[in-house]
């Protein structure tokens, strides 16, 4: 992962909001969350969630999919493992010890 990629994902969790968006699609799993649901459960206003998923979306956090008439979003796990990777690829790298906390 760039560097560039990792600044814009961390930015976007950087955000009350987006950060609890994002925590409720990664507790859905794949099957994700309908907008509607999504906004019921965190009290949000469907313009301003709307707001913070294009957000999420553009960080590549998150896939929204057509379902009938609902938007359904999921976490892109993919893109939150490699974050995590790249979080810790050098994890005690300077350090000499054996008991390394990654």
């Amino acid at each position: 992962m760039e560097t560039k990629s990792a600044v814009k994902m961390l930015a976007a969790l950087a955000q009350e909001t987006r950060l609890a968006v994002f925590r409720q699609l990664v507790e859905a799993g794949p099957a994700g969350r309908a907008a509607g649901e999504l906004a019921e459960a965190l009290g949000c206003a469907p313009a301003t969630l709307s707001f913070h998923l294009k957000e999420l979306s553009n960080a590549a956090l998150i896939e929204g999919h057509q379902d009938g008439r609902f938007v359904i979003y999921a976490a892109n796990f993919a893109s939150m493992n490699a974050l995590l990777v790249f979080m810790t690829e050098n994890c005690c790298r300077a350090s000499s010890a054996d008991g390394c906390a990654c």
